[in-house]
């Protein structure tokens, strides 16, 4: 019996063995076909990334050149050419959509951030290429299997001069902006003080001289007495007067309790007299602006800063420009929720108020009388730009022009021009600010007066009076380029 019973339970246990083998069985097999057939291409591709390295190759970057093709790579060039910094995290395997033929950037590769660097980043940047290289184990190189060769990125050809960019730099020691270009658009040196260097951009991050600030595109300003070149041609070409118009200065104009001075009674008690709109320009006489102002009415003279560009973008290559402001009675009363009244209009006649601009607009502002009557749009790479006639009469331009040489002329506003030859016609400027005692110098001048070739502006942010503090450095501005130019 108790063999009976240990035969029997061999035989299960024979059976029950055999079961765990066959069922062990159908379990490697169910791997295997999971693993050779089900899951083969995903387990080959990992032992190819195992075997295969992917080095990438960076496409070398295109420079940017000056006119006469030097490089331009220091502070001098920071903010028109801008700085480059590794791709971050969130940018590496993803493809801009600027330029999809490019390819998904790679960690470790160069984009633009600022300038040109970024408004150009798609050409600057090339196409990168790559090493396919079999590896051991270890991570050792066996052999190469092929290679990706990368596109270098495109040279781009600025309108820039190197030599005048570097002296402009090397006058301008105070906050401020210069913008420097032919009455076409081109511009020829474009410069925002303080600068920095693009090498090392973290250096100026927490500087409270706020040296990233491109204060000639983005930065907004009034305009001051600059912006009296566009009260001129709206009442000229809107007939509000004929060009004999002759104005007896008050030295103040009262409006019920408040008052409205010129600057020359207000710092020597003194009045201008009879004086005509040239003798105005040239003299900057705030009271003849106000009337002027008045006649011609806040609408039709914002309508008449917009056609000069101002309260909207130029349309620069370059990155972040600002809009600036042109205030107008519908303005006020949905923003600010307040009636406009005659000292709003009188305030934006002579630059001020709630009128602000950037140091390139006024600038464009001055080309248009250089270029008789065109507006014409600043560009930096050659070859760009483009104008477009303001149908102002030419009466009315050679009035405004004979107002401008006036101002830099003997008894104009600009001593240091009175004897600068070849002459020049220019116009000063000094805008309030928010703080007591504190003015941005304005100075923007063009010159041959007969066939204008250049357009310097100059601010000096809360730097003082624009004839005492930018007209000096326009000056030697002018100089250098009259001495590049005939040497």
């Amino acid at each position: 019996m108790e063999s009976l019973v240990s035969t029997r339970k061999d035989s299960w246990l024979s059976w029950f063995l055999r079961g765990l083998l066959f069922l062990g069985f159908l379990f490697l097999l169910g791997r295997l076909v999971e693993l050779q057939i089900i899951k083969g291409n995903y387990f080959r591709a990992l032992a190819d990334d195992n075997r295969i390295k992917r080095i990438p190759i960076y496409a070398t970057r295109g420079r940017i050149l000056a006119r006469g093709g030097e490089v331009l790579e220091g502070k001098f060039f920071a903010h028109a050419g801008g700085y480059v910094a590794e791709v971050n995290q969130e940018e590496v395997g993803k493809t801009d959509p600027q330029c999809p033929d490019k390819g998904p950037r790679q960690a470790g590769s160069l984009a633009g951030r600022s300038g040109l660097q970024a408004y150009y980043d798609c050409l600057l940047r090339g196409v990168d290429g790559e090493e396919l290289v079999e590896v051991d184990t270890m991570g050792k190189a066996i052999r190469t299997l092929g290679v990706r060769k990368p596109v270098s990125g495109i040279d781009l050809k600025t309108t820039i001069s190197l030599n005048l960019q570097k002296k402009v730099g090397e006058l301008l020691d105070k906050p401020g902006a210069v913008v420097i270009s032919d009455p076409k658009g081109e511009i020829l040196a474009i410069y925002s003080s303080p600068s920095f260097d693009p090498s090392n951009v973290g250096k100026s991050l927490n500087d409270p001289t706020l040296p990233l600030f491109n204060r000639a595109i983005t930065g907004v300003y009034h305009p001051g007495s600059i912006f009296k070149i566009v009260t001129s041609v709206a009442v000229l070409e809107d007939k509000k007067i004929t060009p004999g118009f002759v104005y007896d200065d008050p030295g103040v104009i009262k409006v019920n309790d408040f008052s409205y001075s010129n600057w020359y009674f207000s710092q020597y008690g003194k009045l201008e007299g009879a004086i005509d709109l040239p003798r105005a320009i040239a003299r900057s006489t705030d009271t003849l602006f106000y009337k002027l102002g008045e006649l011609e009415g806040a609408t039709a003279l914002a309508s008449w800063a917009d056609k000069f560009g101002l309260g909207k973008k130029t349309g620069i290559d370059l990155p972040g420009e600002s809009t600036g402001l042109v205030p107008t009675p519908d303005w006020k009363e949905r923003v600010k929720g307040e009636s406009w009244f005659l000292g709003n209009t009188y305030h934006m006649a002579i630059g001020q108020g709630d009128l602000t601009a950037t140091p390139l607009q006024m600038n464009m502002v001055t080309s248009v009388i250089a270029n008789q009557g065109k507006l014409c749009t600043p560009h930096i790479i050659e070859g760009l730009g483009g104008c477009m006639d303001l149908n102002i009469e030419k009466p009315t331009i050679d009035l405004v022009r004979e107002g401008m040489m006036g101002a830099c002329s003997s008894g104009g506003t600009a001593p240091s021009f009175f004897d600068f030859v070849p002459q020049v016609a220019c116009k000063t400027g000094t805008a309030e600010t928010n703080e007591i005692d504190k003015t941005h110098a304005w100075f923007s001048v063009f010159t041959p007066v007969a066939d204008p070739q250049i357009v310097i502006t100059v601010l000096v942010e809360k730097g003082g009076e624009g004839s005492q503090v930018a007209a000096p450095i326009a000056k030697e501005i002018l100089k250098y380029w009259l001495l590049m130019n005939n040497p």
